[in-house]
């Protein structure tokens, strides 16, 4: 059983063996016996974590159990954020999203640049 932290408020935080299903129900203090709620405390480096590496992660766990599929809707209004983000002149901007960019050689070799260099082709 893994331990968690409960606060009283006359004694402060105290720690306790429970299972997962008992976890968020109130415990009694060792010391005075009241109930005292559980508390889930954050590590420092977490909340000085700039604002868009919180969001990210946010993002990322958020997906996590509502994913998202791409779809040519999403794609083109991506492609819309992009410019509008870089304007019509960056060199990003130009490549189609929905075609891969995949180049032959002359002699029958395919050729990704900009993709994956280190990935081996079939």
């Amino acid at each position: 059983m893994p331990l968690y932290d409960y606060k009283c408020q006359e004694h402060g935080l105290f720690q306790e063996l429970a299972t997962f299903a008992e976890s968020a129900l109130p415990r009694p203090c060792p010391q005075c016996g009241t109930l005292a709620a559980r508390v889930i405390l954050l590590p420092p480096a977490l909340r000085a974590l700039d604002a868009a590496t919180r969001e990210a992660m946010q993002r990322n766990e958020r997906s996590r159990h509502e994913p998202q599929f791409s779809t040519p809707e999403q794609r083109t209004e991506a492609q819309a954020r992009h410019e509008h983000r870089h304007g019509k002149g960056c060199g990003c901007a130009h490549r189609d999203l929905d075609k891969p960019q995949v180049f032959y050689t002359a002699d029958g070799k395919k050729m990704f640049p900009s993709a994956r260099p280190w990935m081996i082709s079939h």
